[in-house]
């Protein structure tokens, strides 16, 4: 049932990319500097591509930003989990080694509790 969301959702949006591409056809002129900028300075690049693919690759650029920019406000995080888990693994090691030198407890209570007890 979710697969048929998903597909659906993904059909919905291929149809309004199209539709947003077949609308903005016409070209646009990209400059990496203003005209009377590039006129002072002496160079500049431009470009003339369709408009559709100026806003899909700004809508590209956004996301991919976006992403760079929480991989790096997360990265406190992921150090933290990190250190974590390098402790929880130590003193996994220290319980195991604990149990492992302690002696069989004398009191069938505590054997009990602790599983070592004889079931009955």
């Amino acid at each position: 049932m979710l697969r048929m969301f998903r597909l659906i959702f993904l059909a919905l949006l291929a149809i309004a990319l199209v539709a947003v591409a077949s609308a903005n056809r016409d070209t646009v002129t990209l400059r990496l500097l203003p005209q009377e900028l590039d006129a002072y300075l002496g160079f500049g690049w431009s470009a003339e591509l369709p408009l559709f693919l100026v806003i899909f690759a700004g809508i590209v650029a956004g996301l991919g930003i976006g992403f760079v920019w929480e991989w790096f406000r997360e990265a406190k995080h992921r150090a933290a989990a990190s250190q974590h888990k390098r402790e929880a693994g130590r003193l996994e090691r220290e319980v195991s080694r604990l149990k492992a030198a302690k002696p069989e407890p004398e009191d069938e209570v505590l054997a009990i509790l602790e599983g070592k007890g004889a079931a009955r």
